[in-house]
């Protein structure tokens, strides 16, 4: 069973069709990119399958739950979380108080014994504030505002709180905006180490295609809306419908 699938994804807005029936499967464990040139519709597809933006028509589910319709908090209490393209922290609080809000947000999960124990299903490094700061490399800014600290830093703590909500599944918009090529290749490696020590399943927008590329095990590309290629990166590259899209440019550089 598909962890989200989404059938059918159509967006209007008035004239204009943003996404224009796009199908899409995501499965336990996966880590797929989703690229496409400026307007491709990549974001509102991302705000589509997260109950942010309202779907025209078309179906989607998480875990095999109809969802289609329903607001972001229900997809968030399914196991969904994402981030934006620009970074929505709490500025005036601290840094280790961001993450704290995210594990408000997400409640106590059972614990083992009734009253007592360990939280059931939950990771270790997703249990409290200090290690979900350990784990995205933040424990030295904890006490520091949210505002002050770098952008960079902003777009890591922000993936944080979503972590600390406990997700299955992890949307990432455009985390690499920004970066320098070190701080994007330290990102690219944050991101196959949370999906193979959570085992989340990551579904990650990016315009740095090459760096995407060669981290992400399947591609969707979407074009006018439509999407054009589901595909291995090698296979997506070769892609004569993707290259036309590209003009061939990203294309050639994402030589794999």
């Amino acid at each position: 069973m598909a962890l989200l699938e989404a059938q059918d994804i159509t967006v209007r807005f008035g004239g204009l069709v943003a996404v224009d029936a796009v199908s899409a499967r995501f499965g336990a464990g996966e880590l797929v990119g989703i690229i496409g040139p400026n307007g491709a519709g990549k974001t509102t597809f991302f705000n589509a399958i997260s109950g942010v933006q309202p779907v025209t028509s078309g179906r989607l589910q998480v875990a095999g739950r109809e969802l289609t319709g329903r607001g972001p908090h229900r997809f968030a209490a399914h196991g969904l979380a994402r981030t934006f393209q620009t970074p929505r922290v709490f500025a005036d609080m601290s840094v280790l108080s961001n993450v704290e809000f995210g594990l408000k947000f997400a409640g106590k999960r059972p614990r083992k014994y009734w009253l007592w124990g360990e939280e059931e299903g939950v990771a270790w490094v997703l249990r409290d504030a200090p290690r979900i700061l350990q784990l995205i490399g933040l424990s030295a800014q904890a006490d520091v505002p949210a505002g002050s600290i770098t952008p960079s830093q902003q777009r890591l703590l922000e993936i944080g709180m979503a972590l600390a909500t406990r997700p299955r599944l992890l949307l990432l918009d455009e985390v690499a905006a920004g970066l320098t090529e070190a701080e994007l290749e330290d990102m690219a490696r944050l991101i196959r180490r949370l999906r193979d020590e959570l085992d989340l399943t990551v579904i990650w927008i990016e315009h740095a295609v090459t760096t995407l590329l060669r981290h992400v095990e399947r591609v969707l590309v979407l074009h006018q809306g439509k999407l054009i290629a589901d595909g291995t990166p090698r296979e997506v590259v070769r892609n004569p419908e993707v290259i036309e899209a590209y003009l061939g440019d990203e294309m050639a550089e994402a030589s794999l």
